[in-house]
């Protein structure tokens, strides 16, 4: 009787810590943003979290955490319980970049993040003031920056970041030299280019679309793997004559270290279930962002080739994130 009773037993002893084990979320989540708040990494973030409220029935709040490139934010998340009610939404430059671009950064992307999913992804442009750079091509362009070394400049978000790393892969394949101006930014980016302060710049897609839409600015290539709908008659990067030359702009969602399994595969679905909603896939496509989605095995892939290919480029150019 005893032996029968044990054996009966078991099972439901062997499956009491998963029954006990409490379901994600019981409570309210917070979502990081380690920029500032109308960035692309909040815009998205936002949107995540408005759509994952109102699916889970539970608080999702964003907190910006803006510093230091991202790394004031991320070293909160890391500190934090990895029980998947800390969460984060931030761009290439934390998951790839800034491991390249500053040798001593206060964390470890691949070891000290929990990966979720890559979020989205946006394509960069070529874009050239026609006022001052009257080019309408890439050889074209190549041909002026040749001509005009001394006086060619280029505006970009900031030192390091994902347009100014486009533009040193694009000056290093075309063996053009080509002064940076950085700024605080995108917008005065743009604002730059579009007074002629500069002759040309790379840009988000969704962020140059109305310049463009407004003859503002001319869009020499695009560096996505085949032409964007919403500019069909731009060639690509590799049409235009560079090869190997397919970059996006891309985010994704992460977690503290440590997340169990279990709890990556909700987090990971509630995730993917916001991306993919129609109000937040439509709003994306608005702004010029496509949904990737991918699996955190998929995203652990792609962000290790990224962080090796932005090495190589910066190491090529001797940059630094001053």
């Amino acid at each position: 009787m005893r032996r029968r009773t044990f054996l009966a037993a078991g099972p439901a002893l062997l499956a009491a810590p998963a029954i006990a084990q409490p379901e994600w979320p019981s409570r309210g989540v917070t979502v990081i943003v380690p920029f500032a708040p109308g960035s692309s990494s909040d815009i998205i973030g936002r949107a995540m979290a408005q759509q994952m409220q109102q699916a889970l029935g539970r608080t999702v709040v964003v907190e910006n955490r803006p510093g230091a490139t991202g790394e004031v934010g991320t070293r909160q998340l890391i500190r934090s319980a990895p029980d998947g009610y800390t969460l984060m939404h931030a761009p290439l430059s934390v998951f790839a970049i800034n491991v390249a671009l500053r040798p001593n950064l206060g964390y470890d992307p691949l070891t000290q993040l929990t990966r979720v999913t890559q979020t989205v992804r946006t394509p960069n442009v070529l874009v050239v003031n026609p006022a001052v750079l009257p080019a309408t091509d890439l050889p074209g362009v190549v041909a002026w920056l040749r001509a005009n070394a001394r006086a060619a400049s280029y505006s970009t978000s900031g030192a390091g970041s994902s347009d100014h790393l486009t533009m040193e892969m694009f000056r290093q394949a075309t063996g053009t030299d080509i002064t940076h101006i950085p700024f605080q930014g995108g917008a005065p980016a743009v604002t730059a280019l579009l007074q002629g302060s500069v002759q040309l710049s790379f840009q988000n897609l969704g962020s140059i679309m109305p310049h463009i839409a407004e003859g503002r600015v001319r869009p020499i290539l695009i560096t996505s793997e085949a032409r964007s709908p919403l500019l069909p008659d731009v060639p690509t990067a590799g049409e235009a004559g560079l090869a190997d030359f397919v970059v996006y702009s891309w985010q994704g969602f992460a977690g503290p270290p440590g997340m169990a399994p279990e709890l990556l595969a909700r987090v990971h679905g509630a995730a993917v279930a916001a991306l993919r909603a129609p109000p937040v896939a439509t709003r994306l496509g608005e702004l010029g962002f496509e949904v990737v989605a991918s699996t955190p095995a998929q995203f652990a892939a792609f962000q290790q080739g990224e962080i090796e290919r932005w090495r190589r480029v910066v190491r090529a150019g001797n940059i630094t994130a001053d």
